[in-house]
Order: structure tokens, then sequence, then C-alpha cells
């Protein structure tokens, strides 16, 4: 990486300018698209019958589903060994005065409020979509794994994780 690629310790954008994404943090955030499109997808032909039909081999997709569901955390995982995806989750992690304006801002796409890198609306959609990720794979752990829980608890994870879905389907 040159000096055009540096960025400054303080986390802030200079004025003027928009640092792009490394490569690694572009894999990362492909594949991570990919497996939860694929997630997505595999989870509505599971959950609507009429759409399961289609297909015909529940088993299948059912398959491809769980499989997708253990590939989701080695993207994540691996991109904890980039600095710039490091320093990036900072970025998104703090809200600044002006991430509020921005919020509240009416003409807030005309750029006159300095945000940074990440603005306000991608800084919630990151935090939601790490926090749907996180309890996604949880509930999904436990319906996998369902012979270790009682009824109880793997009734409520498959409400929690059909609802989230159809939230993080929403959202997307």
């Amino acid at each position: 990486m040159g000096a055009a690629m540096s960025r400054p310790p303080s986390g802030e954008v200079p004025t003027g300018s928009l640092p792009r994404f490394t490569r690694g943090e572009r894999w990362v955030h492909r594949s991570l698209g990919i497996v939860m499109g694929v997630l997505l997808v595999t989870g509505a032909f599971l959950f609507f019958p009429d759409l399961g039909s289609l297909i015909g081999n529940r088993q299948i997709v059912s398959l491809t589903h769980e499989i997708s569901g253990w590939l989701v955390p080695i993207p994540l995982l691996l991109a904890l060994l980039s600095r710039a995806f490091r320093d990036d989750a900072g970025r998104l992690n703090r809200f600044r005065p002006t991430d509020w304006e921005w919020l509240r801002s009416r003409d807030r796409r005309l750029g006159r409020i300095p945000v940074g890198k990440f603005n306000a609306g991608q800084k919630l959609n990151s935090s939601f979509t790490l926090g749907a990720i996180i309890v996604m794979f949880g509930t999904g752990m436990v319906m996998f794994f369902s012979s270790l829980f009682t009824d109880t608890i793997r009734t409520g994870a498959t409400f929690v994780h059909d609802w989230l879905a159809l939230a993080f389907a929403v959202v997307v």
C-alpha cells in the first residue's frame, strides 16, 4: 500500500477524499454477501411450502442452508486479520454528533454534513447486520443441535430465527 492509501490515525477522513476499500475488505463483503444470499434464498424455500415445491428435493435445500450457515463466520474471522477491516470496524462502531445531525437532516444526501468514511445509515445497517448474523447463527446452532436442547428452547430459537430472517430480508 502506497502513501495514497494511508489513513489518518484519528480515524477521520480528510476533507475532499474518500478512501476505497482494500481487496481483502471487498472479498469479505462479497463472500459474506453471497453466503447470506444463499441463506436467504434457501431459507425462503424451506419456510414457504409453495416455493419448496419448485425445488422438489427439500433435503438438498436444507443441506445447502446448513452448510452456508456454517460458512458465515469464516469471512468475518478472516477479516479480523486485516488492519484495514479492523480500522473500518472502529469507524462503524462510533456514532459522532454529526451522525445524529445526518440522521435528522432532510438534505443529508447533499454532502453538507461531514460524516467521514461511513454515514449514519451505513453505521446502523452494519450494526443491525452483524447483530442479525450473530443471533441467526446462534439460533441456527440450536436448531442444528436440536437434541441438546429442550422443546421450549428449540421453539423459541425457531421463532426468533424465522422472524429475524424475515426482518433481515426486508432490510436487504
